[in-house]
């Protein structure tokens, strides 16, 4: 039997030179980098190297780099961080509403403390349309956050147009880049946002890393007090083993980006066209034209998600039905329906993320594989049965049409 990991996004395979960087810090130079003596030259000197390689990847400034435990500790930082340092100015953010959960739960721990959310609708494909957010901006704003792409249906949106409004009316404008970087080159002063989160493991690195690129001259309140690590910014010894083999992966991924983008985008191209052809009542979700590199997402109508994971594991296919982060909740996604999916289509999601190492073998396998499993599963479907008597089991429909919008971000 195979092992096919078409969830990269929940965790991805460490690169083996990312891996021989960490070794040197987990066996001989375990000294602190804030020492003063001979111990903690070399680890500081390896944060100092990983800040510049990350840094290069978003193409950004070294200094405008903190580093982070996880994508979500990146988000947590940024909203609550950006929103806490500007007491003077208001007490209102803005997020949409396909956001990952670290950034809707740091909002509404927010909205506890006494500040106001907004939440900006999305269209049928998961797109934030630039008029929905200039609608939602108040002359108390303080900050406005919206993904770059959408882990669970693959959007990307066009964050120029929607930073560009945010400029306009003087507000921070923070993205979280989790989904996007690894998948397409990201250059955070064209996107022109003050704040962008995104992890080692997106790019093949170890997971215990990440980091909070902040534009230089952004004011942000810490959220772990202590010491003076990352320029005051995240106190508390880092994690020089994990950002090590950050950096390398970064660097390593900076080159072969462009590459790797055109690989997967083809192997989900097919996945998309084909799966269609093979297997009856399938929705495609997320815009099909602006959408990330090797992701492919959908609803096959009339079964569970989970239980398409299940059978799919027991073929030796890992995949996913939403963010890692809520897959044990059995709830169905937040995102899906905010985009107007009913409820129990919405229960039947499938996503797919393909990495570097995907094959055409793999992907061959994967659509001989998923229409029996399906069959069997409508078999013993109550709606699939309600389906055949001519009744319809959802109240809509959802819309699939995706207006035209111009992209900055390269399309592979």
């Amino acid at each position: 039997m195979p092992d096919i990991n078409f969830d990269h996004a929940a965790a991805a395979p460490v690169l083996d030179r990312a891996r021989a960087a960490m070794q040197e810090f987990l066996e001989k130079e375990f000294g602190n980098p804030s020492s003063l003596h001979q111990s903690g030259e070399r680890p500081r000197q390896a944060l100092e190297t990983a800040r510049a390689q990350v840094a290069a990847l978003v193409n950004a400034r070294p200094e405008e780099i903190v580093f982070t435990a996880s994508g979500s500790e990146s988000n947590n930082l940024a909203v609550k961080g950006l929103a806490l340092a500007q007491p003077d100015k208001g007490r209102h953010i803005v997020v949409s509403a396909i956001e990952h959960a670290s950034v809707l739960e740091s909002a509404r721990a927010l909205a506890r403390l006494g500040f106001e959310v907004t939440e900006v609708p999305v269209d049928g494909t998961g797109t934030v349309r630039p008029e929905k957010l200039r609608a939602a901006i108040r002359p108390d704003t303080v900050l406005v956050s919206v993904m770059h792409a959408n882990n669970e249906v693959g959007t990307i949106q066009n964050l120029m147009e929607l930073t560009r409004t945010c400029c306009s009316h003087k507000v921070l404008f923070h993205s979280d880049g989790c989904a996007a970087v690894g998948r397409v080159p990201v250059d955070i002063a064209e996107l022109g946002v003050d704040a962008y989160s995104f992890a080692a493991q997106s790019v093949y690195g170890p997971r215990g890393a990440a980091a909070l690129c902040l534009r230089r001259g952004v004011r942000i309140r810490p959220l772990v007090d202590g010491g003076v690590q990352e320029r005051n910014r995240r106190a508390g010894t880092e994690n020089v083993a994990a950002v090590a083999g950050f950096g390398v992966a970064a660097e390593f991924c900076h080159a072969h980006i462009n590459e790797w983008s055109r690989h997967m985008a083809r192997l989900s191209r097919r996945i998309l066209t084909e799966l269609p052809e093979r297997l009856k009542h399938v929705v495609l979700t997320g815009c099909q034209d602006h959408r990330l590199p090797g992701h492919a997402s959908m609803c096959v109508e009339f079964v569970e998600g989970e239980a398409m994971l299940l059978f799919l594991d027991d073929e030796g296919i890992r995949a996913a039905s939403g963010s890692s982060c809520t897959a044990r909740n059995l709830k169905a996604s937040h995102v899906l329906l905010a985009m107007g999916l009913p409820h129990a289509l919405a229960q039947s999601s499938l996503m797919l993320t393909l990495g570097r190492d995907s094959t055409d073998s793999d992907v061959d396998y994967f659509l001989d594989k998923l229409p029996g499993i399906v069959e069997r599963l409508r078999r013993m479907s109550p709606l699939y049965a309600r389906f055949q008597r001519g009744e319809d089991p959802y109240q809509t429909r959802p819309g699939q049409v995706c207006e035209e919008h111009e992209h900055t971000t390269e399309e592979n």
